[in-house]
């Protein structure tokens, strides 16, 4: 019995992920095929870009864009599974054998939290990987300007560009308040890259177009060290653009999110929209195994019971619920409005209890 109960398991296993697979390429390949026009249309007053550019641009940006669709992988695969099960009456073998629906769902729940915990260790930081090429790809034909802003243990550094000379400016900290950074050396050079001077201040705001220091210390090389009460320095950098730059948390992976939260706190920045997108990620394993239950809720029926139109219909509402709901929630809570552990997981929580509900109710507690 022990080898016939593991011989189903690896059999249910095997089906539903063979599902999953068919399911999220075929939801791939269509964002894909879109994405490559939209990027051709773009490029359709360009001679430099042509067919290859735009699909190597498509598929450094597709793992981006496919996690958002996992969600709805695992519930139309699992919907499809269950279909199939009860349309070959293999349902129904396994309930005369005496199985009750949670033992031929475990297998199915055991891949889908597989599923999870790969798409969140593996496949994100590749996603992260890819879109960085893509950023650089884009910047290059699209004529897009690069400003590099990154942080450290030793705080925030930033490359500039203008008409009149380039500048790496380094702070300890910024005050995203009055948009000021302390304790900052900003290392300016020409056009031909060559170093010009060196700014010390103990603080610096920015302005629209430009970057005032207070108490400045001028070195350059060959002259004595200069002090002046304010230095400005133009700049093409805005405060959207800082804010963006590290409210995007599609550009952190799984594993470097601890680091880049502490970072983002330390230097001043917000971070609660890093700290919910992280908890989003950890709640994505139970998530998927809710996506899995709730399926089974609709699926489960004998076949003759089942209207497979309205299986489809009753498919996407729930994942457009659960997708629109973590949308909302993660916004609140950006935001600050609600608690992060509800923005984070309560679609994944929620999801779950109803769908361990209403198997309960259908298997008579």
């Amino acid at each position: 019995m022990n080898i016939s109960l593991s011989t189903l398991n690896i059999y249910l296993a095997k089906k539903y992920f063979l599902n999953f697979l068919a399911v999220l390429f075929f939801l791939l390949l269509i964002i894909y095929i879109f994405d490559s026009i939209e990027l051709l249309r773009r490029a359709a007053d360009r001679n430099d870009i042509g067919l290859s550019q735009a699909l190597l641009l498509s598929f450094f940006k597709l793992p981006e864009v496919g996690q958002k669709i996992f969600t709805f992988s695992i519930l139309f695969s699992s919907m499809i599974t269950f279909w199939q099960l009860s349309k070959k009456h293999e349902l129904v073998i396994m309930r005369s054998a005496g199985l009750s629906a949670w033992q031929f769902l475990i297998p199915i729940i055991f891949a889908a939290f597989l599923i999870g915990v790969f798409k969140i260790t593996v496949i994100n930081p590749v996603s992260v990987m890819l879109l960085k090429n893509y950023d650089i790809l884009e910047a290059r034909y699209f004529d897009k300007r690069d400003t590099p802003i990154t942080l450290s243990d030793q705080g925030l550094w930033l490359k500039q560009e203008t008409d009149n000379n380039s500048a790496v400016v380094h702070a300890k900290k910024l005050n995203v308040q009055d948009w000021s950074i302390e304790l900052a050396t900003v290392f300016i050079f020409d056009n031909q890259n060559d170093f010009q001077k060196r700014i010390d201040s103990p603080i610096g705001y920015l302005r629209n177009g430009v970057w005032e220091f207070r108490d400045v210390i001028e070195n350059s090389p060959g002259f004595l060290s200069e002090r002046s009460q304010v230095f400005i320095l133009e700049t093409p950098i805005t405060r959207e653009q800082l804010e963006e730059n590290f409210s995007s948390p599609e550009t952190v992976s799984f594993w470097d999110f601890p680091q880049v939260i502490e970072q983002l706190d330390a230097t001043g920045f917000r971070s609660s929209s890093l700290k919910i997108y992280y908890q989003v990620l950890l709640s994505q394993p139970l998530l998927f195994i809710s996506m899995v239950l709730l399926a089974a809720c609709v699926s489960i029926k004998p076949a003759r019971m089942q209207n497979s139109f309205l299986l489809v219909i009753i498919g996407i509402g729930m994942g457009f619920a659960v997708f629109f709901s973590s949308n909302f929630l993660q916004a609140l809570g950006a935001s600050e409005q609600i608690p992060l552990f509800i923005a984070a997981w309560f679609p994944a929580i929620i999801s779950f209890l109803l769908g361990i509900g209403f198997l309960m109710n259908y298997e008579d507690g």
